[in-house]
């Protein structure tokens, strides 16, 4: 993807923020059946490899964990703000008219390896850690052990756990 180096964003500190902020992601991948993108959250740990681990889950009903092969290329896109900015809005444009229409937008592409993990352990840690941090802004957050333990240990077996080793990571 064609990025302006004056947009060009490489401190992986500032990229990891906006993940932090906007962790829901479109992960893009190529099984079994082609292409195909599920929209899903991760979970972001900024300390594993060089450039963080991804972790996330899919309904197991989901084909995707078994479309693709652990070690599998991915992309997984997150998404900020972004608007459309009107020529109208330069001060020059009413003197020169030598201004475009554009777009703009943040997002980061996080490239990377997919490993499944299809073990209860991996799932129940980042089921619960996603439902701590999402649950938090709350008045009385919602915790696992607010449902009976066997009806939780049922809903987890209907999950997969996926994680991504991030190769790289781009700003556009």
């Amino acid at each position: 993807m064609y990025l302006p180096a004056h947009f060009d964003e490489s401190r992986t500190e500032v990229l990891h923020q906006l993940i932090a902020r906007h962790p829901f992601g479109m992960l893009v991948t190529h099984g079994t059946n082609g292409l195909d993108a599920n929209h899903i959250p991760f979970e972001l740990d900024a300390g594993r490899g060089a450039h963080g681990v991804l972790s996330a889950h899919v309904a197991r009903a989901n084909p995707l964990w078994r479309e693709v092969a652990d070690g599998d290329e991915v992309l997984v896109v997150f998404r900020a703000a972004d608007a459309y900015i009107s020529p109208n809005w330069y001060p020059s444009k009413h003197e020169f008219h030598r201004q475009v229409p554009t777009w703009n937008y943040m997002v980061v592409h996080a490239h990377g390896r997919i490993v499944i993990r299809d073990d209860e352990r991996f799932v129940r840690g980042m089921v619960a850690r996603l439902t701590r941090t999402h649950e938090a802004s709350q008045p009385v957050p919602w915790k696992m052990g607010d449902s009976p333990a066997d009806y939780i240990d049922e809903q987890l077996k209907h999950i997969v756990g996926l994680e991504i080793d991030i190769t790289r990571l781009e700003r556009f």
